[in-house]
């Protein structure tokens, strides 16, 4: 398995919700992916285009995992620079990768096309694939679950006991760092609703 690298202003989909798409998009897996990186290829100014998944990649292929991959984690990003801008879309609704590339492909297909329509907004549609510079970035904490170390549907002691190990990690009196404390406490909000450990 590999780490999905998801872009940090981007939300992610509680995994509690994520769903199969109603009948399935009717490609491969394979498929899916290569519709991603032939849309991108017919946008204008597009270059170092970076398809991920939480599957493994293929090593002369990387931006297509292996057709018997298996995966942790179903969300697809694309990471890619156009015209000299670090832009990214992800997707990761869906319960499987190859739900999730199709949708990716079918919303970038999307936007290139509502740019080039006559109608003109406030923004490009590509401004909203633009990431954020290192200097406008804002850090948000990862999935609770993955702060804790513990499945999506971990029970609540479940939850307690990998709370009590990561409090003992990372408190700032036994020498753990303030900020990543605070996410253990935010992720412990977040999973007990407040409950106290």
């Amino acid at each position: 398995m590999t780490g999905l690298e998801w872009p940090v202003t981007f939300e992610r989909t509680d995994p509690r919700d994520r769903r199969s798409y109603p009948g399935g998009f009717q490609v491969t897996r394979s498929k899916a992916f290569q519709n991603v990186l032939d849309e991108l290829a017919a946008w204008d100014g597009v270059t170092d285009v970076q398809l991920e998944s939480g599957a493994e990649h293929q090593k002369r292929n990387p931006n297509k995992p292996y057709a018997n991959a298996t995966f942790d984690d179903p969300g697809i990003v694309v990471h890619f620079t156009k015209d000299g801008e670090q832009m990214a879309a992800a997707c990761d609704r869906w319960d499987n990768p190859r739900d999730n590339a199709q949708d990716l492909y079918h919303y970038l297909n999307e936007t290139r096309m509502q740019e080039q329509r006559g109608t003109v907004t406030a923004e490009s549609e590509y401004e909203k694939l633009r990431l954020p510079s290192a200097d406008d970035a804002v850090a948000a904490d990862p999935p609770a679950y993955a702060v804790l170390g513990v499945d999506p549907d971990a029970d609540q002691s479940a939850i307690r006991a990998a709370y009590r190990e990561r409090v003992m990690e990372t408190h700032p009196d036994r020498g753990g760092d303030e900020d990543e404390f605070m996410c253990v406490e935010r992720a412990k909000e977040t999973l007990l609703e407040g409950e106290t450990a």
